[in-house]
């Protein structure tokens, strides 16, 4: 206790870094938050994991375990169940920055301003701070993947969190089982047979994922796997974007010094393997460098630990140049940026509250974002992204570019449609609808369709922000 007492500074200043900019950025949401939402309210309701009620079960949710988190808070209109997921990732994920800067504190060997650095680096991160609050799974996810790196001395109990956060993430799968063997060869170089139950117990958890998939759905992997297909390219030019703007990367260019402190190449290699499988899944659409926020704190740690074997100059320069690149971005575009960002969550409820008297006599709405349409309405949503839609994330094309035709509107019986304008409407105005250029394929297919033409009838402009953008509501007269 003593121990523990004498470094309550650290502590606090740990939780402080991931608060103060987690705060600043709370207003950030992301439109997928609201997906996991209306799962977990059709759960807590008795209705099953479906994403419409008079609809089949679906796999809208790559992070299976999250609506079953989310349940217990879920009993309640869908904003305020996403402002509860959005406190419970913000406290969640502050413990865990404080259990950090505990053992930043209780380091021995490394220089007291490296460990500040370190955790100031950590603050400078706009991701991390950004998904703190964005009401999805991946600060649990960080908090997760941040306790197994700090429990190296315990290598099985570092695998059961890895395994954890990789079922919440499953692209963490590999980050999980490199960093189980590693650690536990670590510990003892001997011994391969607990290295390989290590492996075992962190795949346990995505692979008990994948089997209840294929026992309900009849695919192991995530319907979003469909309905977004892998693009290497894509995940290239994501993972390195990434790895620039989460800034902590740059901390741990330094392999002399981690060859010193196995702990520390451990974690670096199962970032490496991180990024590898990011670039296999092809990167993702959401804003903040998502899918690589989980693994930057315990780069941060591994930063740390190597300090404590590395030059001192050497240190200097690679927390310098990570501190120089964090407030360069914050100048150029993260102050912006995050301001944007910020309002997110307040335009999407103004968005919400005006949409609801309109969509309320809809029985089935086809929209591309269907997250904040499903908090709208408990009607029937179709998404045409095919992210909660079997039938549609089989259909060529990504995610926004699905081959989704008007004839399939008509049969499925949508007598709603919404589409994004993001340049706002015409100067005729609504009537003027089928002027709109509309920047998303599937929405260009669809809005330029004679049969969409004939069929629809603008209803509403529902605009979204002070952008001037938003939807155009069709519906069948």
């Amino acid at each position: 206790m003593q121990r523990i007492g004498h470094r309550a500074p650290w502590l606090i200043a740990g939780a402080l870094a991931a608060a103060i900019p987690a705060l600043w950025m709370r207003g950030f949401t992301v439109d997928d938050a609201l997906i996991a939402v209306r799962y977990a309210r059709h759960l807590a309701a008795g209705t099953g994991w479906r994403f419409n009620i008079s609809g089949p079960s679906t796999d809208g949710v790559t992070p299976l375990p999250w609506p079953l988190i989310l349940v217990p808070l879920a009993r309640a209109d869908a904003l305020v169940v996403l402002g509860r997921a959005q406190t419970l990732g913000f406290a969640v994920w502050t413990i865990a920055a404080g259990a950090l800067g505990l053992a930043v504190g209780g380091t021995p060997g490394a220089p007291v301003w490296a460990r500040a650095g370190a955790l100031c680096t950590m603050a400078l991160s706009l991701p991390l701070a950004a998904h703190a609050v964005s009401g999805m799974e991946t600060p649990i996810a960080t908090a997760l993947a941040t306790a197994a790196a700090l429990l190296a001395s315990r290598p099985r109990l570092a695998a059961i969190c890895a395994g954890l956060a990789a079922s919440l993430r499953p692209e963490m799968v590999a980050w999980a089982c490199v960093l189980a063997f590693g650690l536990a060869i670590a510990k003892r170089r001997d011994d391969v047979a607990g290295a390989l139950l290590g492996t075992t117990v962190a795949a346990a958890p995505f692979v008990a994922c994948a089997m209840l998939r294929l026992a309900s759905w009849g695919r192991p992997a995530p319907l979003s796997l469909l309905a977004k297909p892998s693009d290497l390219s894509h995940g290239l030019a994501y993972a390195g974007a990434a790895c620039l703007v989460t800034i902590a990367p740059i901390l741990v260019l330094a392999p002399l010094a981690l060859r010193r402190v196995p702990e520390a190449l451990v974690i670096v290699a199962a970032f490496l393997a991180h990024g590898a499988a990011v670039v296999a899944a092809g990167g993702d659409w959401m804003p903040f460098a998502r899918l690589m926020v989980p693994v930057v704190p315990t780069l941060v740690w591994a930063f740390v630990l190597a300090s404590t074997r590395a030059h001192p100059a050497a240190t200097a320069a690679r927390l310098a140049l990570a501190m120089s690149v964090a407030v360069f971005l914050l100048s150029r575009y993260g102050w912006s940026n995050g301001t944007r960002a910020r309002d997110v969550g307040s335009d999407r409820a103004a968005l919400i509250a005006t949409a609801r008297p309109w969509l309320k006599p809809l029985r089935r709405i086809a929209a591309l974002d269907v997250g904040w349409v499903g908090a709208a309405t408990e009607g029937d949503v179709m998404d045409l992204a095919g992210l909660t839609d079997p039938e549609i994330a089989v259909l060529p094309g990504g995610h926004t570019s699905k081959r989704v035709d008007a004839m399939r509107l008509v049969t499925r019986g949508a007598d709603g449609l919404l589409l994004y304008a993001p340049e706002g409407l015409p100067r005729g105005g609504l009537e003027q609808w089928r002027t709109i250029a509309w920047r998303r394929a599937v929405e260009a297919r669809l809005g330029s369709d004679d049969v969409i033409g004939d069929r629809f009838v603008p209803a509403a402009w529902l605009p979204l922000g002070q952008s001037g953008g938003g939807y155009v509501l069709l519906r069948v007269p």
